[in-house]
Protein backbone atom coordinates (compact mmCIF):
# COMPACT_ATOMS: atom_id res chain seq x y z
CA UNK A 1 0.00 0.00 0.00
CA UNK A 2 1.54 3.39 -0.73
CA UNK A 3 1.47 6.21 1.90
CA UNK A 4 -1.36 8.03 0.06
CA UNK A 5 -3.47 5.34 0.16
CA UNK A 6 -2.36 4.48 3.75
CA UNK A 7 -2.95 7.99 4.58
CA UNK A 8 -6.64 7.71 2.90
CA UNK A 9 -7.42 4.55 4.88
CA UNK A 10 -6.46 5.89 8.22
CA UNK A 11 -8.77 8.93 7.46
CA UNK A 12 -11.74 6.78 6.35
CA UNK A 13 -11.81 4.65 9.48
CA UNK A 14 -11.45 7.49 11.41
CA UNK A 15 -14.52 8.84 9.59
CA UNK A 16 -15.87 5.37 9.90
CA UNK A 17 -15.62 5.42 13.59
CA UNK A 18 -17.60 8.82 13.91
CA UNK A 19 -14.63 11.21 13.63
CA UNK A 20 -14.91 14.65 11.57
CA UNK A 21 -11.90 14.39 9.54
CA UNK A 22 -10.06 16.99 6.67
CA UNK A 23 -7.74 16.15 4.49
CA UNK A 24 -4.97 18.64 3.02
CA UNK A 25 -3.00 17.76 -0.24
CA UNK A 26 -0.06 19.51 -1.17
CA UNK A 27 -0.88 21.00 -4.77
CA UNK A 28 1.96 22.57 -5.61
CA UNK A 29 5.38 23.44 -4.96
CA UNK A 30 8.56 25.54 -6.24
CA UNK A 31 12.05 25.67 -4.96
CA UNK A 32 13.03 23.99 -1.61
CA UNK A 33 10.17 22.35 -0.24
CA UNK A 34 10.43 18.97 2.24
CA UNK A 35 7.32 17.36 0.89
CA UNK A 36 6.06 17.14 -3.51
CA UNK A 37 3.30 17.48 -4.73
CA UNK A 38 0.56 14.76 -3.79
CA UNK A 39 1.46 14.61 -0.15
CA UNK A 40 -1.48 14.15 2.49
CA UNK A 41 -2.01 15.01 6.05
CA UNK A 42 -5.47 13.70 7.51
CA UNK A 43 -6.70 15.78 10.22
CA UNK A 44 -9.57 15.10 12.90
CA UNK A 45 -11.62 17.67 15.02
CA UNK A 46 -9.89 15.56 18.01
CA UNK A 47 -6.26 16.46 17.10
CA UNK A 48 -5.37 12.95 16.06
CA UNK A 49 -2.95 13.42 12.36
CA UNK A 50 -1.39 11.11 10.03
CA UNK A 51 0.95 11.59 6.83
CA UNK A 52 2.96 14.58 6.40
CA UNK A 53 2.67 17.95 4.24
CA UNK A 54 5.98 19.92 4.65
CA UNK A 55 8.03 17.82 7.00
CA UNK A 56 7.18 20.06 10.13
CA UNK A 57 7.80 22.83 9.42
CA UNK A 58 4.13 24.22 8.18
CA UNK A 59 2.22 21.96 9.92
CA UNK A 60 1.06 23.66 12.68
CA UNK A 61 -0.69 26.25 10.28
CA UNK A 62 -2.02 23.23 7.71
CA UNK A 63 -3.33 22.03 11.27
CA UNK A 64 -5.06 25.12 12.18
CA UNK A 65 -6.39 25.21 8.83
CA UNK A 66 -7.96 21.78 8.67
CA UNK A 67 -9.76 22.59 12.12
CA UNK A 68 -11.06 25.67 10.61
CA UNK A 69 -12.21 23.47 7.64
CA UNK A 70 -14.04 20.67 9.56
CA UNK A 71 -16.08 23.56 11.63
CA UNK A 72 -16.68 25.65 8.37
CA UNK A 73 -17.13 22.94 5.96
CA UNK A 74 -15.46 25.22 3.34
CA UNK A 75 -12.64 24.02 1.63
CA UNK A 76 -9.40 25.93 1.82
CA UNK A 77 -6.23 26.70 -0.84
CA UNK A 78 -2.94 27.74 1.68
CA UNK A 79 0.03 29.35 -0.36
CA UNK A 80 3.32 29.09 1.75
CA UNK A 81 5.81 31.05 0.26
CA UNK A 82 8.76 33.78 0.42
CA UNK A 83 6.56 36.04 -0.87
CA UNK A 84 3.16 35.21 2.46
CA UNK A 85 4.02 37.38 5.03
CA UNK A 86 3.65 33.98 6.89
CA UNK A 87 6.50 32.07 5.31
CA UNK A 88 9.13 32.94 7.93
CA UNK A 89 6.59 32.23 10.76
CA UNK A 90 6.08 28.91 9.74
CA UNK A 91 9.71 27.93 8.62
CA UNK A 92 9.89 28.79 4.70
CA UNK A 93 12.56 31.21 5.30
CA UNK A 94 14.87 29.12 2.74
CA UNK A 95 12.83 30.03 -0.27
CA UNK A 96 10.63 27.38 -1.10
CA UNK A 97 7.03 27.82 -2.03
CA UNK A 98 4.18 24.97 -1.11
CA UNK A 99 0.51 25.12 -1.86
CA UNK A 100 -1.84 23.23 0.22
CA UNK A 101 -5.57 22.39 -0.45
CA UNK A 102 -7.86 21.46 2.68
CA UNK A 103 -10.83 19.65 2.29
CA UNK A 104 -13.27 18.07 4.33
CA UNK A 105 -14.24 14.37 4.79
CA UNK A 106 -17.54 13.68 4.06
Amino acid sequence: MSEIEDILSTAAAWRAAGEQVAIATVTETWGSSPRPAGSQMAVTKSGRMAGSVSGGCIEGAVADAAMQTIDSGTPQLLDFGVSHERAWEVGLACGGKVKVFVEKLH
